[in-house]
Formats: C-alpha cells, sequence, structure tokens
C-alpha cells in the first residue's frame, strides 16, 4: 500500500521559513522523481517544485531563489525548505510520487502578513 505523508506545515508570518517533509512508503522512493504541488482555496492545484531520481531539480518562477527541494533515500523523505514566505504563499501542499498516481494528504501552510 502506497502512502505519502507530508509534515511541517503551520502559521508563520511574512518573511519566515517552514521546512516540509514528506515520508513514503510502498514504493520504491529511491527510482521515482518526487514533486511539491500546492492548491489554495479557489486555485488550481500548481507544481512548486520536483526532484528527479537522479536529484535534478526544477522550481515554478514563485518559488525560484526561495524554496529548496531535497531528498533522502535512506529515509524515503522528500523535503521542501520554504524561506523568505509571502502570504501568497498559503495553501495546502501535497506532495506526489511521479507516475504512481498517488497523492498525500497535504499539509496546510498560513503565512501572515
Amino acid at each position: 500500500q502506497v502512502q505519502l505523508v507530508e509534515s511541517g506545515g503551520g502559521l508563520v508570518q511574512s518573511g519566515g521559513s517552514l521546512r516540509l517533509s514528506c515520508a513514503a512508503s510502498g514504493i520504491r522512493f529511491w527510482s521515482y522523481a518526487m514533486g511539491w504541488y500546492r492548491q489554495a482555496p479557489g486555485k488550481q492545484r500548481e507544481l512548486v517544485a520536483s526532484v528527479t531520481s537522479g536529484n535534478l531539480t526544477n522550481y515554478a518562477v514563485s518559488a525560484k531563489g526561495r524554496f529548496a527541494i531535497s531528498r533522502d533515500n535512506s529515509k524515503n523523505t522528500v523535503y521542501l525548505q520554504m524561506n523568505s514566505l509571502k502570504p501568497e504563499d498559503t495553501a495546502r501542499y501535497y506532495c506526489y510520487a511521479w507516475g504512481t498516481g498517488y497523492w498525500g494528504q497535504g499539509t496546510q501552510v498560513t503565512v501572515s502578513s
């Protein structure tokens, strides 16, 4: 059974930082590209950052220079370090294992101005 469990969200002031984690089980984690997505109320889910099995990373324009995605294959975990947070980063953040069709339940990030 595939499970993706996100954690690390919360309420933070503008300019603050958060580190999200996504622990995977039931898949050969090391072989999958992983992505962080977010969805704000009334908006479509959008890709924030991704990391391939070979550790190549890609970022949305809104995340470049502020967010960093990383993975630890020994822990089956992908991280999203978010710095210089802005109110427009407020959303529910989800991790996704590309090619599996599986999503986590998400973790809420709220940035106050």
